[in-house]
């Protein structure tokens, strides 16, 4: 009998249903009772990583680029499982591109200089075993993309995982290290704890042998890392605003857009979090917005309403993050149509569903009497974070203008957020973006030290 789409997502599901993962036994590839367990095993995998060479290092990454090809579709679907957010679709994309597009070895490179006092090198060296903290809303991606990195630098790894993406984690970490030893490196490249929690993190970052610290997450966990006394690389918080002006191809703008907004469901940090329009065009972008590409135009009785459920007590909802605009609007009494994709609205930058980052596809538009004012409100919109911003405009010098006054580490121009991370775009792929460090996208390089290698009188053979 053929297998049909049904059947397979069936056998899909009941793997992950055998997959008691938050009851692994302590011999679980990588995996650990105990933090300083973890970091000690962590320690001994790093020992004969140092030591292999680049040609080795990459095989294990090919190995593990095929692991992840092969069970896309099992990460995809526990993600959504365990955390109840995103959607399964989005995130079998994101598995593949973090397979496809994560720079291994070829990002670590040498610079020489020769002259008549001789050769001096410069050489990236690993930092050893390094210390990450990583999110619920891209957990097995983040697990994965940071791995192949660290360890193309020399590195192994110490993974202090969100707590309600556990089981993901683990499996991530699980799949990782049985890509290194079937291609003949050490197991525990990656490690973790079964139970993470507050205190195994202030373990990790309080250990003599974690040297750098990679937090991906809010802004607490960030400033917990920076406040830790170790070297920290801090991907935090973003709020990126869409700004098109009256030279966009609107329509296009448009579907850019709500294309990025609604990608697993806005939970990138990248993602589109409001549009400022510049007012000549912001009834045009509306009506495409409303006729063309599936969003809802929620009233303010509905935005009201919004309100006090996703921000409840003033505090964003957890249990609204990553949730389809559909079940959002359910949650407020509205039976929306199956085709919405986003809920949007018109307000001010104040507006409490706009000047917040909230992770979900409710798209707020700020209007802006002309571009300066909306360049003026973007920047006011994103916070400071420094992380993310978009545009849409064919003048150039208005592009300019808006990238040197946002000043983020991303800036998408004429297309939808995702492009920026290689997904319909150029460059390579990461889920740890550094803004409130400096390191911008993260890859190999970022998590190795420089060292400098000097020949006196010697080896300078013009």
């Amino acid at each position: 009998m053929p297998i049909n789409e049904s059947m397979v997502q069936d056998i899909v599901q009941a793997v992950v249903a055998k997959m008691q993962i938050a009851d692994a036994p302590t011999g679980k590839h990588g995996i650990f009772k105990d933090m300083n367990d973890a970091i000690e095993a962590a320690k001994s995998a790093q020992k004969i990583v140092k030591v292999m060479s680049m040609d080795q290092r990459e095989k294990i990454i090919s190995c593990i680029r095929k692991k992840i090809h092969e069970n896309a579709e099992i990460l995809a679907r526990m993600g959504v499982d365990e955390t109840g957010m995103g959607n399964v679709g989005d995130k079998i994309l994101k598995h593949h591109l973090v397979a496809d597009k994560t720079p291994g070895t070829e990002d670590i490179t040498t610079t020489a200089w020769s002259g008549d006092r001789g050769l001096t090198l410069i050489e990236m060296g690993p930092f050893g075993v390094i210390g990450a903290i990583t999110p619920s809303t891209n957990p097995s991606e983040t697990v994965i993309c940071n791995t192949i990195g660290m360890l193309a630098g020399g590195n192994t790894v110490v993974f202090n995982p969100h707590p309600s993406a556990i089981k993901t984690s683990i499996y991530a970490i699980n799949l990782l290290n049985e890509a290194s030893l079937e291609a003949g490196g050490p197991d525990n490249i990656c490690v973790t704890v079964e139970k993470p929690t507050l205190e195994t993190s202030n373990i990790m970052m309080k250990h003599k042998d974690i040297h750098l610290i990679a937090a991906t997450g809010g802004p607490g966990v960030v400033t917990a890392v920076l406040s830790s006394g170790k070297r920290g690389i801090g991907a935090g918080a973003g709020n990126p605003p869409a700004v098109v002006d009256e030279t966009a191809d609107i329509r296009k703008a448009a579907k850019d857009i709500v294309n990025g907004c609604t990608f697993d469901n806005n939970l990138p940090c990248i993602a589109e979090k409001e549009i400022v329009a510049v007012s000549s065009i912001a009834d045009e972008l509306m009506h495409y917005l409303l006729t063309e590409n599936d969003c809802y135009l929620a009233s303010k009785e509905e935005q009201d309403k919004l309100t006090s459920v996703v921000l409840a007590g003033g505090k964003l909802n957890r249990k609204c993050v990553g949730r389809d605009a559909r079940t959002l609007l359910s949650m407020i009494g509205v039976d929306a149509p199956a085709n919405i994709r986003c809920i949007v609205f018109e307000g001010p930058k104040e507006h409490p569903l706009i000047t917040t980052e909230l992770m979900m596809p409710i798209l707020g538009m700020v209007r802006a009497k002309d571009f300066d004012d909306a360049v003026e409100q973007a920047v006011w919109l994103e916070h400071g974070n420094r992380h993310s911003a978009h545009i849409h405009s064919k003048n150039v010098d208005n592009i300019t203008k808006y990238a040197k006054a946002i000043d983020t580490a991303i800036l998408v121009k004429n297309g939808p957020s995702y492009s920026a991370i290689g997904f319909g775009g150029e460059g390579f792929c990461t889920f740890t973006i550094a803004s409130r460090t400096g390191e911008g996208l993260t890859s190999a390089s970022t998590f190795t030290k420089r060292r400098r290698c000097v020949m006196s009188d010697s080896l300078c053979i013009r």
